[in-house]
């Protein structure tokens, strides 16, 4: 890598296989650092025939040499991140002087799943499909002034007055189905707070200072970006900012030059309501799904699947400067005789040149698709795009072409070393 500053980032609506790659650069990195999202971002790596979903901690906590960071632009569920740790531990994992919590990340706190859960069952048949992980509340929290910080547990006087005040905000809402215990909660923070000694820090001064002295640090996204609370499918999106601009503000680092790897399904998914122009609600869509296991690493939801959309894939490439693209689960595609290719939107019987601001003008769009001939054998043993059959072959530099971007990864299966690069 010529450049210290490294991204992975979904192009899509989330699952698009950020944890493999991921998990293959940080072999190479001295830092994996999560910028944004919580525990609603699931990553899956099989490492060994040993599958690993990792929720909250970075990718990089697989690879013994490499450093941790959770940033200030997440939220933290501390029993979910130390529950994920110990799950490690068991396997081996040593976790100490590796893992470093940023004190200004947020805390999520149980609550706000209760208030997730509340919001989204108000909404009935006009449910944006949360996680109902509390993503939302906690950014909310944050956005009001409201939230308590991880560096408040260094003050635990202060910690149990803030948690007070909040949970009897909290405690006197209508419809909350139950009254939190505080002294409950007092107890299970502290505990917690001991749990996490000496990983509690000021991340952004420790990644300034790797920067700076020209250690290698990989920023990992969550979600995807069109799940981006300003450019996805508003309001079927995430809480937070998904995009690169999110890595400088969530990490506490000044802009680099930072090279920024794209993330894409050979098809696409998105989990949950709202807009999906290319999905296929058919008998085509539900092998796809069997075929790719599409169903979600948190929620166990089965994922909609539809062919690729290039048109929000490109939108999606421009909005983090996207200079690498890696292609995943090109196999699931093996056995089809043709694939369609989403390449332009129609609004209004008018071309358009990427995705619309309302969800109004996404209910109205029509997409249009170009077919490419399927390739019909098995590609599970390729390790180099070269291996690939020609018309595997063919379908990557229809991307490379649409896109502007090169392709350089592409994804044959589950395990780690199933790449051709």
């Amino acid at each position: 890598m010529k450049n210290t500053l490294t991204a992975v980032l979904g192009l899509n609506w989330g699952d698009e296989g950020k944890g493999k790659l991921v998990d293959i650069l940080a072999g190479k990195m001295q830092f994996v650092a999560r910028f944004g999202g919580g525990a609603n971002a699931g990553h899956t790596i099989v490492v060994d025939g040993q599958k690993v979903v990792l929720h909250q901690l970075p990718s990089g906590v697989l690879h013994p040499q490499t450093k941790n960071v959770i940033g200030n632009g997440c939220v933290v569920h501390l029993p979910t991140l130390i529950e994920e740790m110990e799950e490690l531990e068991k396997l081996g994992v040593k976790l100490t002087n590796r893992l470093f919590v940023s004190d200004r990340a947020t805390i999520l706190f149980d609550f706000h799943k209760e208030l997730d859960g509340l919001a989204e069952n108000k909404l009935g048949d006009k449910k944006i499909g949360t996680t109902k992980r509390g993503i939302g509340p906690a950014y909310s929290d944050r956005v009001n002034r409201k939230s308590i910080r991880l560096g408040d547990l260094a003050n635990p006087e202060k910690f149990a007055e803030k948690l007070r005040a909040r949970l009897e905000e909290v405690n006197a809402l209508e419809g909350m189905p139950f009254k939190f215990d505080v002294e409950r909660e007092l107890t299970l923070y502290v505990d917690l707070a001991e749990r996490l000694e000496g990983m509690i820090a000021d991340t952004s001064e420790i990644l300034q200072a790797a920067i700076a002295d020209g250690k290698t640090v990989l920023a990992e996204g969550a979600q995807g970006s069109m799940l981006d609370v300003d450019f996805g499918t508003f309001p079927f999106v995430t809480s937070s900012t998904t995009t690169a601009g999110n890595i400088f503000s969530g990490l506490g680092i000044a802009p680099q030059n930072l090279e920024s790897i794209g993330v894409a399904k050979a098809y696409t998914t998105r989990v949950g309501a709202g807009p999906f122009p290319t999905e296929l609600d058919n008998e085509l869509g539900e092998k796809i799904r069997q075929t790719g296991a599409e169903f979600g690493a948190t929620t166990g939801r089965p994922r909609r699947c539809g062919w690729m959309d290039l048109v929000a894939t490109r939108f999606a490439a421009r909005l983090n400067g996207t200079t690498a693209i890696n292609l995943t689960k090109l196999d699931v595609l093996n056995e089809l005789e043709e694939i369609q290719v989403c390449t332009k939107y129609l609004l209004d019987g008018e071309e358009i040149s990427g995705p619309p601001a309302t969800v109004e003008d996404y209910k109205k769009i029509e997409p249009v698709f170009e077919t490419l001939p399927g390739w019909q054998a098995d590609t599970s043993a390729a390790r180099k795009i070269s291996d690939l059959p020609k018309n595997a072959q063919d379908y990557i530099k229809f991307i490379e072409k649409y896109l502007g971007v090169p392709v350089k990864w592409v994804g044959v299966g589950v395990e780690r070393e199933a790449m051709a690069v």
